[in-house]
């Protein structure tokens, strides 16, 4: 009985986790088909569309680090649960903006909101399921991030063809506000995310509790290798989904079929946690992400001289490739890092990835409008090549982590 509860609960955690990551990548990937009525509207280069862009991805990047170390004095519940208001607002405040810097304040102040979600949220489903399944359980969680940033930019472009944008922004940050309550009364009934509980005095031959300073990573060369993969697999990620729009625009499509395009490649991309997970198991983590790196590089570059009605045929594919290695490289931070410091594990290293995925719409944004869009996709698909000996380097750190667990 007891153990059938520890079940449940465990599971409800993940369920509580899930329904945050759906709202927060809703609102992340809300904005990428936004971008070119932005452009439109307020006669935007590419270059402050990449700018505008990175100014999102910029704020999250700031807020992973000081959420975490936070998390550990007012626990996890709280700053998720202030994050996802102030998320709300940000969008809010988008349908009153006048231009580019309006729009700028309002994406900072949703970044900065969405920052604590995946550093806070993966240390309440790694911490449940310490000692069970982990891996999988934060496949899930990452499973359910694919699943809103399906329907919610495809509502949006469905909802476009009859409401103004600033009605649809606002809308959905008037949910995140809502939303953000019942966060925090799920995980205050669940009795997880609360103030953390102050360390009993350490007695002889008990393990040493980890100093204020220390990172809990036990094996740095390969948290190393992990991240830089991850930087570059998130710059790749983050240039091609930004630019997509604008290539298929230019083949000719309306912005109902660019949200549909979206939609297809996110979903190719929860396809691709499933399917990167599966592969994973039988062929193990570096193969897996080795296949995937090489399948987005050629991806991308295959969608360049197609017509659009067969890139929508080729977009799903994409999606499973271009989320694949980003999957299986996310649930192997906690490999790396010591239990009680998973939180801290987690923000460092989606600070880096991040940090690239911000930095990458404006080189990229500066690039296209220089070179074009499709000669700019098409560096996008080579610069993910460059991840496969990074990838290849992990083989070792993995054996030497699993070794020492």
């Amino acid at each position: 009985m007891v153990a059938a509860v520890g079940v449940q609960r465990r599971r409800r955690v993940l369920g509580a986790s899930c329904g945050t990551h759906f709202i927060h990548d809703g609102f992340s990937d809300l904005i990428l088909i936004l971008l070119p009525l932005w452009q439109a509207e307020f006669a935007l280069s590419l270059s402050q569309v990449g700018a505008i862009s990175s100014t999102y991805s910029g704020a999250m990047t700031i807020g992973q680090l000081p959420a975490g170390l936070a998390s550990e004095r007012w626990g996890e519940r709280r700053i998720l649960a202030v994050g996802t208001a102030l998320a709300g607002l940000g969008f809010c405040l988008l349908g009153f903006a006048g231009g580019a810097l309006g729009l700028a304040f309002a994406l900072a102040l949703a970044g900065l909101g969405t920052s604590p979600q995946h550093p806070l949220n993966s240390t309440l489903v790694a911490r449940a399921y310490e000692g069970g399944p982990m891996r999988a359980a934060l496949g899930i969680y990452n499973f359910s991030g694919d699943l809103g940033k399906m329907a919610v930019p495809g509502l949006a472009a469905v909802a476009l063809i009859s409401l103004d944008w600033r009605f649809i922004t606002s809308g959905y940050g008037g949910f995140g506000i809502v939303a953000a309550f019942g966060v925090l009364l799920l995980l205050r009934l669940l009795g997880v995310g609360g103030v953390p509980s102050r360390p009993a005095p350490r007695q002889d031959g008990d393990r040493v509790a980890p100093k204020a300073g220390d990172w809990g990573i036990r094996q740095r060369r390969g948290f190393a290798l992990l991240s830089a993969t991850s930087m570059i697999d998130g710059a790749c990620r983050a240039g091609f989904l930004t630019f997509l729009p604008f290539l298929l625009i230019g083949k000719g499509a309306a912005i109902e079929t660019v949200g549909f395009a979206l939609v297809l490649v996110f979903a190719g991309g929860a396809a691709g946690k499933l399917v990167c997970g599966l592969i994973a198991e039988r062929l193990g983590i570096v193969r897996t992400a080795v296949l995937s790196e090489l399948a987005t590089g050629a991806g991308i570059l295959l969608l360049l001289p197609l017509p659009l009605e067969v890139c929508l045929v080729v977009l799903p594919a994409v999606g499973v490739a271009l989320n694949g290695t980003s999957s299986v490289l996310y649930a192997s931070v906690a490999e790396f890092v010591a239990p009680e410091r998973h939180g801290r594990g987690f923000g460092l290293f989606m600070t880096l990835t991040i940090g690239a995925w911000a930095i990458s719409p404006t080189i990229f944004g500066i690039l296209s409008d220089r070179y074009g869009v499709a000669e700019t996709l098409a560096m996008v698909g080579l610069f993910a090549l460059t991840t496969v000996p990074l990838a290849l380097a992990l083989k070792r750190p993995l054996q030497a982590a699993n070794a020492g667990r």
